[in-house]
């Protein structure tokens, strides 16, 4: 039976996001595989200005506004409030960017996932501190320009890989672990139903390009976010109990291609771009070997 994507709506019009924000279309995937019996916690972010100021709501789900640090503690709350409640069935979910997954609310997100806590957790990847102005995160990839990295005469661009969380979180035994981006919206919502199935602590990191802070065009983020997949920048896997598996293969598209579209990335050299070049695939190999593994064990 072919896959199709939910008709239900629970995102309405009229937020107030960039143009071309990939983290829209994020919430409005996951939202359309979670269904109306969702609460979600979101810290200061994107997010947190996007719904609009009250009484204007972009959602048609509760909404749970926290301290920069505490999303992995709010859900982890919820959780056990509706559980009290009866409420087992309602999806608690945790929706955060890099800045307050990858390094601000890591320590609450570990602790939720630690407790196994029965939540949902997304962070939606932008790769840098884009509510406030396009900062270096540690999620930002090696060579990007931010504000905090600005080239200057001494090129100093972002000069530190990308911290992957969703590796983090399969190194911490979390049941379901996954990465997805808003180029495949049937593999993402594919995943959040697969992480539906799990009781217990969920994960999913999805790519979500942000042409303010890539400097490229709006109406490019799709094919940006396509290309990051195609060229192995960043792969899409899942890890469910224990067992890896890459659910997208890379195409025969070239890491230049993906970094020439974004001005972020306009300071490299011939050596930077053979670098990143080198790094997507090793990363695409210990992933390849990861699943070769874990299937056969």
């Amino acid at each position: 039976m072919p896959f199709s994507i939910p008709e239900q709506e629970l995102m309405e019009p009229g937020h107030t996001a960039c143009h071309g924000c990939g983290a829209t279309l994020s919430m409005r995937y996951v939202l359309k595989a979670l269904g109306k019996d969702t609460v979600i916690s979101v810290p200061a972010a994107c997010w947190a200005v996007i719904p609009g100021a009250m009484p204007n709501r972009t959602l048609d789900v509760p909404m749970v506004y926290t301290p920069f640090a505490a999303t992995g503690a709010v859900i982890s709350g919820l959780r056990e409030a509706f559980d009290i409640q009866g409420k087992e069935d309602f999806n608690v979910v945790g929706f955060a960017g890099d800045g307050g997954t990858a390094d601000i609310g890591l320590q609450s997100l570990s602790g939720a996932m630690e407790r196994g806590h029965n939540v949902f957790y997304f962070m939606y990847d932008n790769e840098g501190y884009m509510n406030t102005g396009v900062q270096r995160s540690g999620s930002t990839p090696y060579g990007a320009i931010t504000t905090t990295t600005p080239i200057g005469k001494d090129r100093n661009f972002k000069k530190q890989n990308k911290k992957v969380v969703a590796d983090l979180m399969m190194a911490q035994g979390v049941p379901y672990v996954a990465t997805a981006t808003i180029a495949y919206p049937e593999d993402l919502i594919r995943k959040v139903n697969n992480a539906k199935k799990i009781n217990g602590p969920k994960f999913i990191q999805i790519l979500s390009p942000c042409p303010v802070g890539w400097y490229f065009p709006p109406e490019k983020s799709i094919e940006v976010s396509r290309l990051a997949v195609q060229s192995g920048i960043f792969p899409l896997y899942e890890f469910q109990n224990g067992v890896l598996k890459v659910t997208k293969q890379p195409r025969p598209v070239s890491v230049r291609e993906y970094l020439s579209m974004q001005n972020r990335f306009r300071s490299l050299d011939e050596d930077d771009i053979k670098k990143i070049e080198k790094y997507a695939e090793e990363r695409m190999e210990y992933l390849i070997g990861k699943e070769k593994e874990t299937q056969s064990s």
